[in-house]
């Protein structure tokens, strides 16, 4: 018994798929990718010697729409071919129009979707409306110079004091913008602003258009954001620098911010109390002042120490390696153009394979954008003089505890007496 089989997939919409399973044994298989070779091979082959059974995985591979699968299976019942579709081989006639009617609407996804893959080996922006802040251009986004002074001012005041919620907050006050938490932590993190486009299935391509962060804000952003997640809820816009830094070094126990004011006098107290302590008797109270002054100590001391041995463990090769790759990339973009131009490579196929090097060079941009700034050295000489701490207000502050500190543990030797321990990200 002579097995045919036949497969079709679209590069752009189909990633490379491992060997196919049919649950028989196949004499030779036709697998077209993109165009229709294979399947007019298959046709001259079953003129000449035609098999005893033709199997294809489903039927809407027999062609783009139902006109074209009908035709396909008009053209080798004239050649005495018997087809089969391995997923719909048990299908019954009950089920038959509800069957036609579900090929009928995966016939027009897929051309939908098969013509957005196009815009996007284009770098033409995803369909819907542009992000706040731009406008749709014939090919590209383009600033909307009403509106992107707004999303600037939004993303400066968050890079300023760190807080997205004081961010959303401080954009209503100032221009009457209401938008909620969820919608500007998708501004913080929405390509767009960094001047490339994000798709659907998770690509980027980089510098479709002008952006309106920098790098080095975006870069810093996400620092920001990383640091944050790891916080409770709500302290990272609490007023209080040391806000969910704060936890007992034995049990990991958090400790809270709490404000005590003595009777008929105006003067406040501040104390960090442990929360849910499972000691017992309980950790004692420390005075808020006492804690922040020792860790701004600590930092000036240790911050500096922690720099030097990061440099030590070779980041900066890992840099310049990411950057190397970036470059050789670039240097392949370049010959898919010559190659394309001395027809070595159709249109189509040069397309695609510049849009995979791009996504790969969003890709390694991305991984440098998590490093440590360039010049983390010369901002740790200025972070380690206790006079810059003191010069600023709370939340400047609690902006640069967030930057370089991941917790602080206090460790109680006696229920009076305490030490802490700084744990730096770097």
């Amino acid at each position: 018994m002579t097995v045919f089989a036949y497969c079709y997939s679209d590069p752009l919409l189909d990633s490379p798929e491992e060997k196919y399973d049919w649950g028989r044994t196949i004499d030779r298989v036709y697998h077209d990718r993109g165009g229709r070779q294979e399947w007019e091979q298959l046709l001259v082959d079953c003129g000449l010697t035609p098999p005893d059974v033709i199997l294809v995985r489903s039927w809407g591979e027999l062609g783009e729409n139902l006109d074209a699968v009908k035709s396909s299976i008009e053209q080798l019942e004239a050649l005495s071919c018997k087809i089969v579709a391995v997923a719909d081989e048990k299908l019954d006639h009950q089920h038959l129009f509800d069957f036609i009617a579900s090929l009928h609407q995966q016939q027009r996804r897929r051309q939908l979707e098969r013509g957005h893959a196009k815009n996007r080996l284009n770098a033409q922006p995803p369909p819907g409306k542009a992000p706040y802040g731009y406008r749709r251009g014939k090919e590209k986004y383009i600033l909307d110079r009403s509106t992107a002074p707004v999303v600037k001012d939004f993303f400066e005041h968050f890079l300023l004091y760190g807080s997205l919620r004081g961010a959303v907050r401080y954009l209503e006050r100032r221009y009457g913008k209401k938008i909620s938490v969820a919608t500007g932590r998708h501004w913080l993190t929405n390509p767009s602003y960094r001047g490339d486009l994000g798709y659907k299935n998770g690509d980027v391509i980089p510098n479709t258009h002008i952006p309106i962060l920098t790098r080095d804000e975006a870069a810093q952003i996400d620092r920001l954001l990383r640091r944050n997640r790891k916080l409770p809820p709500r302290t990272a816009s609490a007023p209080r620098s040391l806000a969910g830094l704060v936890v007992c070094g034995s049990c990991q126990c958090p400790l809270r911010i709490t404000q005590v004011t003595m009777r008929s006098k105006k003067r406040e107290y501040l104390y960090l109390r442990p929360h849910h302590c499972p000691h017992s008797p309980q950790c004692q109270g420390i005075p808020y002042q006492a804690v922040l002054s020792s860790s701004i100590d600590r930092v000036c001391e240790e911050l500096p120490q922690a720099v030097a041995k990061m440099n030590s463990e070779g980041l900066g090769e890992q840099k310049q390696a990411l950057e190397s790759k970036i470059q050789g990339l670039q240097e392949i973009l370049a010959q898919v153009s010559q190659l394309e131009t001395h027809g070595v490579l159709d249109a189509e196929t040069a397309q695609l394979r510049r849009y995979k090097i791009r996504t790969e060079i969003a890709a390694y941009q991305s991984q440098i954008a998590q490093s440590p700034p360039e010049n983390l050295s010369a901002i740790a000489q200025t972070v380690s003089l206790r006079q810059f701490w003191l010069d600023l207000s709370e939340s400047e502050r609690r902006f640069y505890f967030r930057e370089f500190i991941q917790r602080i543990e206090i460790f109680y030797q006696t229920p009076s007496k305490w030490e802490l321990n700084l744990v730096f990200f770097i």
